[in-house]
C-alpha cells in the first residue's frame, strides 16, 4: 500500500520515477475513502485540488527536496487560501470561513511541493484533549474505533496512523501533539515556543500554542520541521536563531547522553503498562549507552492547575473577534446589539470554549487578575527554573505521554476536571516553552499504544530528535499497524 510508505520511502522511489506524485496521492485519497468513515478524522477534502498539484509536480519531473510531491493533511486551524477553515466549530461552519490567504507553514510546504490533501478533525478551536468537543462529532482510534484518538490533533494523528496521508500538521498548547500520537501509536513533535510561525494558525492561547509536524518516524519528522522552521517576519514570536539541519543529528549514537528521569512523573494512578513501557524504554536507552540519572522537577505538581489559569485567560481574549461582525455566524432579527452578540456567541460555540472563556474572564477581572492570573504567572517562572536546572545536569529528560492509554469515547465528557488531568504530563513543557516529542514504546494489554516523551533544551530539538531516532531505530513499535 502506497500510503504505508514513510516519507523518506516515497521520496526515494519519485526520485527513481518508479512512483509519481499522482500516485501517491491517489493512493491516499482511496485510503480516505474507504477507512475514514470509521474515523472521522478527515473533516474537509480537498482532493481535486490535491490532484491537480501532483499533477503539475510530476509534469516538472523535479524531486530534489524530500517533501515535493508527498501528500499531507493539516489540523482545521490552519489557513490555506481557498480551502475551509472552520476550527471544527459551529460559529465558523455555519458562514464556511474561507480564508483569502495561506498561513506561513502552508506555505512555505507549498513552496516544496508539498500537496495538501485536507484538513483533519480537532476539537473546537483546539479546546479538548480527546477530539470530542468538534462540531463534526469525535475522531476515532485506528486501533479501537471505541476509544478516542486525543486531541485536539486527533484528526491528524489518526491521520497518521491510519495511512491516510504521510503526515500531518497539529498543533501544541496543552499536548495536544503529543498526547494523541502517544494514543494512535504515531511521532509528534512540539517544537520550542518560537521556533515556527503561528501566523495563519487560529488562536486559542497566544503565549502557549505552538505548531509542529506529526509523522510515521524520527526522520520524517526531522524533514518536515526543516522545511517548516525558521523567523517570520508576519509572526512577532519567532525568534531568529539557526535552524540546524536536523537530519544530520540522526546518527542512532547517543553513547554518554545524559537522561533525565522526574520522580514527579511516576504517579500513584498510573496505568501499570504505561509505567512499565517507559521504564523499559528507560533501560533501553542505557543499553545504547546513555546514563540514566535520577532527577526532580518540584513545580510539577502546579503545572496543571498553571495552565488553566493562563491558557482560559487567554482564550477569553482570542474568542473575543468571533463576534458575528468581524468573524463568525450571523444571526436574524436581534433586539439589540447585546442581543446580537450573546445568540451569535452561545449558540456558535460549544460547552468547552463557553467554560474556558467564563474561567478566563472571571480570572482576569478586577479583584481576581492579581490572585489567579499574576500569581499564576509567577509560577509560571518557578516551573521553567526546574527545567532550566534539571538540563545543567541531564541532555533530555524522559517521561509517560499521559498517564493511560486511550480512553473510551464519553468516558470524561460530564467530567471536565478528569478531561484537564489527561493534560498532567504535558502542561510543564509548555510553560517552560520546551521542545518535546512523543515516540511508540510498548502496548498495553488492551493492544493500546503507549507513548514515551523526551524533553529538550529550548532550540534544542536536534538532541531529542537524536535520542528519539536512536530509541526507535532499536526498537519495533513503530512499525505495528492498526488492522483497518
Amino acid at each position: 500500500m502506497l500510503s504505508s510508505l514513510t516519507i523518506t520511502e516515497a521520496h526515494e522511489r519519485l526520485k527513481k520515477h518508479t512512483v509519481s506524485a499522482e500516485e501517491l496521492t491517489k493512493a491516499c485519497i482511496e485510503r480516505i475513502e474507504k477507512v475514514d468513515h470509521r474515523l472521522n478524522a478527515v473533516i474537509h477534502r480537498n482532493f481535486e485540488r490535491a490532484l491537480e498539484q501532483a499533477k503539475e509536480v510530476d509534469r516538472k519531473g523535479e524531486f530534489d527536496h524530500p517533501l515535493t510531491g508527498i501528500p499531507y493533511l493539516a489540523k482545521d486551524v490552519y489557513c490555506e487560501a481557498g480551502v475551509p477553515t472552520t476550527a471544527c466549530s459551529n460559529v465558523l461552519r455555519e458562514k464556511t470561513y474561507i480564508p483569502p490567504f495561506d498561513s506561513t507553514t502552508t506555505r512555505r510546504l507549498k513552496a516544496v511541493g508539498a500537496i495538501s490533501l485536507g484538513k483533519t478533525n480537532t476539537d473546537e478551536f483546539t479546546m479538548g484533549a480527546s477530539t470530542e468537543t468538534s462540531c463534526y462529532g469525535p475522531t476515532r482510534n485506528p486501533w479501537d474505533s471505541s476509544r478516542v484518538a486525543g486531541g485536539s490533533s486527533g484528526g491528524s494523528a489518526a491521520g497518521v496512523a491510519a495511512d491516510l496521508c504521510f503526515f500531518a500538521l497539529g498543533t501544541d498548547t496543552g499536548g495536544s501533539i503529543r498526547q494523541p500520537v502517544g494514543f494512535c501509536s504515531c511521532v509528534g513533535l512540539r517544537p520550542t515556543y518560537g521556533r515556527t510561525s503561528r501566523f495563519g494558525v487560529m488562536s486559542m492561547a497566544s503565549s502557549l500554542d505552538t505548531i509542529g509536524p506529526l509523522a510515521k518516524t524520527i526522520e520524517d519528522i526531522a524533514i518536515v520541521l526543516q522545511a517548516i522552521a525558521g523567523k517570520d517576519d508576519r509572526d512577532a514570536t519567532t525568534v531568529d536563531v539557526p535552524v540546524p539541519y536536523y537530519r544530520k543529528a540522526l546518527t542512532g549514537d547517543i553513547d554518554g547522553l545524559r537522561v533525565g528521569l522526574p520522580k514527579e512523573y511516576f504517579i500513584e494512578g498510573m496505568a501499570p503498562d504505561v509505567e512499565r513501557s517507559v521504564r523499559d524504554a528507560a533501560k533501553q536507552f542505557e543499553e545504547l549507552g546513555a546514563t540514566i540519572v535520577d532527577i526532580s522537577l518540584p513545580h510539577t505538581k502546579y503545572a496543571t492547575a498553571t495552565y488553566y489559569i493562563i491558557c482560559p485567560s487567554e482564550v477569553s481574549s482570542n474568542m473575543a473577534r468571533y463576534d458575528g461582525i468581524r468573524y463568525g455566524r450571523t444571526i436574524g432579527k436581534p433586539q439589540n446589539l447585546l442581543d446580537y452578540y450573546e445568540r451569535v456567541r452561545s449558540e456558535g460555540f460549544g460547552v468547552e470554549v463557553k467554560r474556558r472563556i467564563m474561567i478566563g474572564t472571571y480570572a482576569l477581572s478586577a479583584g481576581y487578575f492579581d490572585a489567579y492570573y499574576r500569581q499564576a504567572q509567577k509560577v509560571r517562572t518557578l516551573i521553567r527554573r526546574d527545567f532550566e536546572a534539571a538540563f545543567e545536569e541531564v541532555d533530555v529528560i524522559l517521561s509517560p505521554v499521559s498517564p493511560t492509554p486511550a480512553f473510551v469515547v464519553g468516558a470524561h465528557t460530564d467530567d471536565p476536571i478528569a478531561m484537564y488531568l489527561e493534560d498532567i504530563f504535558l502542561s510543564s513543557q509548555v510553560l517552560a516553552g520546551i521542545p518535546a516529542l512523543s515516540v511508540p514504546c510498548g502496548f498495553s494489554k488492551e493492544n493500546l499504544p503507549i507513548g514515551l516523551q523526551i524533553m529538550g533544551k529550548q532550540w534544542d530539538e536536534a538532541t531529542i530528535l537524536r535520542a528519539a531516532h536512536a530509541y526507535e531505530q532499536a526498537t519495533q513499535w513503530h512499525r505495528k499497524k492498526p488492522m483497518l
